[in-house]
């Protein structure tokens, strides 16, 4: 019997972590969210993680544009948190997944940022997260794995995917940021591969380390947008390209960034799938299925005068 703690279980990626597990044979599962566990609590952080063999933190400040505001309080989770957890797994032997994000990085280069390619962050939010990094590094280096994402979405929470099908049923048109490029990322596959990572490091079969846990290929937000409308049934000629210009916002995000994985052929696990495979099973469960219904149906109403697509 393994014993996994979930931090930030009842968040967008920890309760597809807890489904994942939940199917997982040998698994004991404690689910473990904010009203639970506040991880800024170090006392409180090292008595949950005692009795756990795995430990996978999916509890995390993801206010990006807030965190500018509140840099202090955004690195007290996202860090100093980490740390709590690093030093509590050292304590106890357990392995410790932290997931990171593509954010640490500042989003200049034309290729793709590799695991070991040198940080930049150009926002609070992204400082933050490296904080956490650092601390799993320095405190866990035989057992600390650190896993980037970006671009999530998911069923149990706010995102990007959510929203274009919720405004597609609401206006003839959305205007989407073409010039930020990267990974868009579905909750349930990185919470497999999240799995499958916990599993092989306590047995000690992969190397500690940082992965990157996002999808293949690589879009735009536009990009993406007028994917999802064509993949939901939608005219993906309701999408409009428009400059970040357009939507300023209080936290800089970095303009593209697309993450190499090649820390996963040390591993034997395979990495993610293609982003647009990944929206299309998205589209198939059934708070997606029900937000595209909806979107179709309320489609005709909304004077838009269908194209083609391919």
């Amino acid at each position: 019997m393994t014993r996994w703690l979930v931090t930030g279980a009842a968040g967008m990626l920890g309760r597809d972590l807890v489904v994942a597990l939940g199917r997982l044979d040998g698994a004991s599962v404690t689910a473990a969210d904010r009203a639970a566990l506040d991880v800024t609590d170090r006392r409180a952080v090292t008595e949950a993680v005692g009795g756990h063999d795995v430990v996978v933190n999916a509890a995390a400040w993801t206010d990006v544009d807030g965190a500018e505001r509140a840099e202090d309080a955004a690195t007290a989770v996202n860090g100093t948190a980490v740390a709590h957890l690093a030093r509590a797994c050292a304590g106890s032997g357990a392995v410790l997944v932290q997931v990171s994000t593509d954010y640490v990085f500042a989003g200049t280069t034309a290729g793709r940022y590799p695991e070991d390619g040198h940080p930049g962050p150009v926002n609070a939010y992204g400082r933050s997260k490296l904080v956490g990094e650092e601390a799993v590094r320095r405190l866990l280096p035989q057992r600390g794995y650190v896993v980037r994402t970006a671009w999530l979405y998911g069923e149990h929470g706010p995102n990007f995917v959510a929203t274009m099908l919720d405004r597609a049923a609401r206006v003839p048109h959305v205007d989407v940021v073409e010039d930020l490029f990267g990974q868009p990322t579905w909750t349930v596959a990185l919470a497999a591969q999240l799995v499958a990572l916990g599993r092989a490091a306590r047995a000690g079969q992969v190397p500690p380390g940082t992965y990157h846990g996002t999808s293949a290929g690589e879009t735009s937000w536009y990009g993406l947008a007028r994917a999802l409308f064509a993949h939901a049934g939608l005219d993906p000629a309701r999408v409009r390209p428009v400059s970040r210009t357009r939507f300023p916002r209080p936290a800089v995000r970095p303009v593209r960034t697309v993450l190499g994985h090649a820390g996963w052929t040390t591993t034997g696990l395979p990495p993610q799938g293609h982003w647009r495979a990944q929206v299309r099973a998205a589209l198939a469960t059934p708070g997606f299925a029900a937000l595209a219904r909806a979107a179709r149906q309320a489609e005709p109403g909304l004077a838009v005068t269908r194209t083609v697509d391919d």
